[in-house]
């Protein structure tokens, strides 16, 4: 098979109909699918971007045996058409135009000619193929994304080695198999999930190193943009959903992507994620690659996704006080008087960005006999730790960002996202969308032609 590149978004168009030799502008639909590590959720919008309908299935727990984790595909699968069996009973259907789906970033699998699985699927986190990581080590450009055992690259390499590998005829991400399964025809991916396979994202092309490390290459997927059309529903699904025969499939993204669309966030915002880690990311005109930092850059339309992740974030609150204490202190704290305190959060050593240091220490003292002093100074020292980040992409040639939106659980803490501001000198607002089927949703609206 010869190398294959991308070609480029289309545009969105909203269909028409006739009546009584009228045109009458339908009410066209779009439909995105989030298949995270807990569950399958699906939102269905309007071309405002408006919800109309949601629904949401639990996913059984991954099967773990040390490094391996593994999922059955059957179980996504049943919860994606669960979902969607939910929906047609709330909203009619038929005027979706297309349906976009993201999935956990490196979750692999190797399929047969018609796409059934030849094993479990290895999941985001398997952390096996250490050997494999190696080999791919000694051969891959330093600032290839494909670097690590978790990597989909590390995991293709081990199950080359297995017999579902020997068997294949695709080599599949979760989101690839699963819009698979919706249109009947497998083997493409996107430019977001076949970065860690180890795509080149700046020639849009398999690269020719991979052949050093005896990689099949007509097992690799063909790679699109992500919304970019892949093909239409499956003529029993349309049936069974009451969708359209011509509904277009759209190739997908990941999980951290379709967040970061949800938000809304345009050419120079940053969004920040303060869950139990910090992650930023910023939209930038051109690609920023820093591997000592864990920097890497995605495609997004026209623009790049440039990001980088802290150890520091709220793993630390949570491990220091009780979830009641989080809630009862962020309403006794006086921003307006800074501790003074210099705190490096984390909640054990190492630390990759924003500085790279596997040895670096928590920093946590002095400790105030004040819970609440000692509480807020945590808040200040992640916050510093969010500024310094966004100035290390900024040095590195990332856009400094002219507005901070924040997500996580984190976002909802109002005196926190002011400590932040003040320190990064840049309005933090708390996102109104931050769920990754919204953002696939609005990868279907804005991705469909």
């Amino acid at each position: 098979r010869s190398t294959r590149c991308a070609s480029p978004l289309p545009s969105a168009h909203h269909p028409a109909t006739e009546t009584g030799g009228m045109p009458v502008v339908a009410e066209t639909l779009y439909l995105g699918i989030d298949v995270g590590t807990s569950g399958c959720r699906c939102c269905l919008i309007d071309a405002a971007a408006t919800i109309r309908a949601e629904a949401s299935t639990p996913l059984p727990a991954p099967a773990r045996n040390g490094a391996a984790i593994e999922q059955d595909p059957d179980c996504w699968w049943t919860a994606l058409t669960t979902n969607l069996d939910r929906l047609h009973a709330q909203h009619a259907l038929a005027s979706v135009a297309a349906i976009a789906l993201d999935g956990t970033s490196s979750t692999l699998l190797c399929c047969d000619a018609h796409g059934a699985p030849l094993g479990p699927a290895l999941m985001y986190n398997d952390a096996r193929a250490s050997r494999e990581a190696q080999r791919v080590a000694d051969i891959a450009p330093a600032e290839c994304a494909a670097h690590g055992a978790s990597a989909s690259l590390a995991k293709l390499l081990w199950l080359l080695q297995a017999p579902a590998g020997r068997d294949a005829r695709h080599v599949l991400h979760q989101a690839d198999w699963l819009l698979g399964r919706l249109c009947g025809q497998f083997g493409n991916s996107d430019e977001n999930n076949a970065l860690k396979l180890g795509y080149d994202i700046l020639e849009r092309c398999w690269p020719e190193w991979l052949q050093s490390l005896d990689v099949p290459l007509a097992l690799l997927p063909r790679v699109v943009p992500a919304g970019h059309p892949i093909g239409t529903l499956a003529p029993q699904w349309a049936e069974r959903w009451g969708l359209s025969r011509d509904t277009r499939i759209l190739a997908g993204t990941t999980d951290s992507t379709a967040s970061f669309i949800a938000t809304g966030a345009g050419p120079g915002d940053a969004v920040t994620a303060l869950g139990s880690t910090l992650v930023l990311k910023v939209l930038a005109s051109q690609p920023l690659f820093a591997p000592d930092y864990g920097i890497y850059s995605h495609r997004l339309g026209n623009d790049w996704l440039v990001g980088g992740a802290s150890n520091s974030g709220g793993a630390l609150l949570q491990a220091c006080f009780t979830a009641e204490e989080i809630e009862r202190f962020a309403a006794l704290i006086n921003i307006d008087v800074p501790t003074g305190l210099d705190y490096y959060p984390l909640v054990a050593s190492g630390e990759r960005f924003p500085v790279n240091d596997p040895a670096l220490r928590p920093r946590l003292q002095p400790r105030p006999a004040d819970d609440v002093l000692f509480y807020q100074g945590i808040l200040e020292g992640i916050a510093a730790i969010e500024c310094r980040g966004y100035r290390r992409l900024a040095e590195l040639g990332a856009p400094w960002p002219s507005r901070i939106i924040t997500t996580g659980g984190g976002a909802a803490n109002a005196p926190w996202r002011t400590i932040r501001s003040r320190v990064t000198g840049v309005p933090v607002t708390a996102a109104v969308h931050q769920q990754a089927a919204y953002g696939a949703a609005l990868l279907a609206l804005k991705g469909s032609p």
